[in-house]
């Protein structure tokens, strides 16, 4: 079986989303998603990346990451995604509850059910990646190793 999630505002797994209004700490500031922080990352060092974290909502954010007015950075096809995992980690290291649902999931696969997206979600024919619901799958494996550990 698998759990499907796309929209925030799905229950109970809208926010497994990055989308979701749960906001990290991350390089030493505060980002209010992991959308804002992941669609910086395209531009790190520069102030159009500040532009992003300070963006009205996530959609903005990732609106703004994916403008071609301004050049990514050079190695972004090499770092996206660990810096989607570190991100993701961080969100559910920071937020009990999630992390919580997220080991409640056992070994369920977890789909991003994004029709139009083929590299992070399944898209409209399910043939997609499906790279964040991997990254989601990775982050909760590390998370119920680092349980085991400490208990």
């Amino acid at each position: 079986m698998s759990i499907l999630f796309y929209s925030r505002l799905e229950k109970p797994y809208g926010c497994f989303s990055n989308f979701s209004h749960h906001g990290i700490e991350m390089d030493g500031k505060w980002w209010p998603t992991v959308e804002h922080y992941f669609q910086a990352q395209k531009f790190a060092g520069t102030t159009y990346a500040e532009k992003i974290r300070n963006a009205s909502s996530p959609k903005q954010a990732a609106d703004m990451g994916r403008e071609h007015r301004y050049p990514l950075r050079h190695d972004w096809e090499q770092v996206k995604d660990n810096i989607m995992l570190q991100a993701v980690l961080r969100k559910f290291t920071t937020h009990e509850q999630l992390r919580d649902l997220l080991l409640s999931t056992g070994e369920e696969e977890l789909i991003e059910n994004s029709p139009g997206d083929y590299y992070w979600g399944c898209g409209a024919d399910g043939s997609g990646k499906n790279k964040l619901g991997q990254i989601l799958m990775q982050a909760r494996a590390i998370l119920r190793q680092a349980n085991s550990a400490s208990a």
